[in-house]
């Protein structure tokens, strides 16, 4: 009897990658045109270092950990004999951009005034945070193991409906006939499970009916134009690696109580993707996912990145889509190309927001809907408490955001206000590991 054909990387590519790779991509494409535009809309910070040192530095990263991402998934497909194998999504981890664009990148610049050290610095932040992730790699299968699934799947349930669901529902009501209409499209394809008209992705049509209404409805004067940032033509940047990043190591200790804990919240994160991976039917190699994702943030810093990547909490998002590695790697050429070619903030500039954030809402929707497919229900309640420290964070934002449209700080308020904020602080700050909590053990499995 002949033996079965090992799955092949061709046999783990999908239609379903299509839809799936819009939404990796277009996640993955702002973040960094987000970084860009911190860096020189507040700090002041060159153009120059920034597009042509730091975009294309932090994009290596991305293409780095989506290919080796696309190679565990096809290991994994030949370990099980499956082709319904989905890849893990990887990509640029967003809390860490903020907090390492306000904490460290602009603040150092603030303080040295000098462009190329703090981009030495930042790259030396990066590499320190992902060796700290490479060393966490050989115990994270343990933590998996000890806690229960309602622990790993509450934090993931709230970054979902909370960050990755609300703030792109805030985009449809800006734009409520562009944002309704892609909404109307991605619900009826991907909850209704009908399918559009010569089989069209999904995701295609919803942004490219959104965005041709936007276009439409701004020829006739019923929607302003988006502001375009990207004013420079494409330029090619190719990252080499260097060892720049040692002139910034003796300046690393006022930044490292806030770089090594999101890295630790990262690894964190890390090991509550791999669960909810499992459930949805690819149980990865818990070690294998966070080796990846410190060899992907170190290679970054080496070539000139200031961002740490993490493994993202769509899995199973990406999987209803019917993604399987094509969407990842095609993520990984896509995204690392236009950080060397420098077409991604002209894409997003033209991008109507609205028309894209009903693809994040989908995902963040269905990964809370998986929180409590998966977990017994008499454990609902330990992933309902797991929002809280969420919802805290979701509120210090929305606070710190209203502060600084009246010009006032969190050091002006007084009484019962200023108590508050104290007190959104101590619970909101670290929320993906206040998030955890322990509960009746499981039996124990592989990582």
């Amino acid at each position: 009897m002949a033996r079965p054909t090992p799955p092949t990387l061709r046999s783990l590519l999908r239609p379903g990658d299509l839809n799936a790779f819009f939404g990796l991509m277009v996640d993955n494409m702002t973040q960094l045109v987000m970084l860009a535009a911190i860096l020189t809309g507040v700090f002041g910070m060159p153009r120059e270092i920034i597009l042509h040192r730091m975009i294309p530095g932090s994009a290596i990263a991305v293409l780095a950990g989506d290919l080796l991402t696309v190679w565990l998934a096809l290991r994994l497909a030949r370990r099980t004999g499956r082709t319904d194998v989905t890849a893990m999504p990887l990509g640029i981890d967003t809390p860490s951009l903020f907090a390492f664009a306000f904490g460290i990148i602009g603040p150092a610049y603030l303080a040295t005034k000098d462009a190329t050290l703090t981009w030495q610095i930042a790259m030396a932040v990066i590499i320190l945070a992902g060796l700290l992730k490479i060393a966490a790699s050989f115990i994270g299968p343990t933590v998996r193991q000890l806690l229960p699934r309602a622990a790993l799947l509450g934090p993931i349930a709230a970054v979902a409906i909370i960050f990755i669901a609300f703030f792109p529902s805030l985009k449809i009501i800006d734009a409520p006939m562009v944002g309704l209409l892609s909404l109307a499209i991605i619900l009826t394809a991907f909850v209704g499970k009908l399918r559009l008209p010569g089989n069209v992705p999904a995701a295609l049509a919803a942004v490219a009916l959104g965005t041709g209404l936007y276009y439409l409805l701004m020829a006739a004067g019923l929607t302003p134009p988006p502001p375009h940032h990207a004013e420079e033509g494409l330029r090619i940047a190719l990252p080499l690696p260097s060892l720049e990043f040692l002139a910034g190591l003796p300046h690393l200790v006022p930044y490292l109580a806030l770089a090594l804990p999101f890295a630790l919240v990262v690894v964190v994160g890390a090991i509550d993707v791999t669960e909810s991976a499992a459930v949805a039917g690819d149980d990865y190699d818990t070690r294998s996912i966070l080796l990846i994702d410190g060899l992907a943030t170190c290679l970054g810093g080496l070539f000139g990145g200031v961002v740490q990547t993490t493994p993202y909490i769509g899995h199973p998002a990406y999987k209803q889509m019917g993604g399987g590695a094509g969407y990842t790697l095609a993520t990984a050429l896509f995204i690392g190309l236009g950080g060397m070619l420098g077409y991604l903030g002209w894409l997003v500039d033209r991008l109507p927001e609205a028309a894209v954030a009903p693809i994040l809402i989908f995902i963040g929707v269905e990964i809370f809907a998986q929180a409590f497919h998966a977990t017994p229900a008499a454990h609902y309640q330990a992933v309902a408490f797991g929002l809280i420290p969420v919802l805290a964070n979701l509120v210090l934002l929305q606070s710190n955001s209203l502060l600084g449209g009246l010009g006032k700080a969190a050091a002006d308020l007084t009484g019962e206000a200023a108590r508050g904020y104290h007190a959104l602080v101590l619970l909101g700050n670290g929320f993906i590991i206040t998030s955890l909590h322990r509960g009746p053990r499981r039996t124990p499995r592989p990582g």
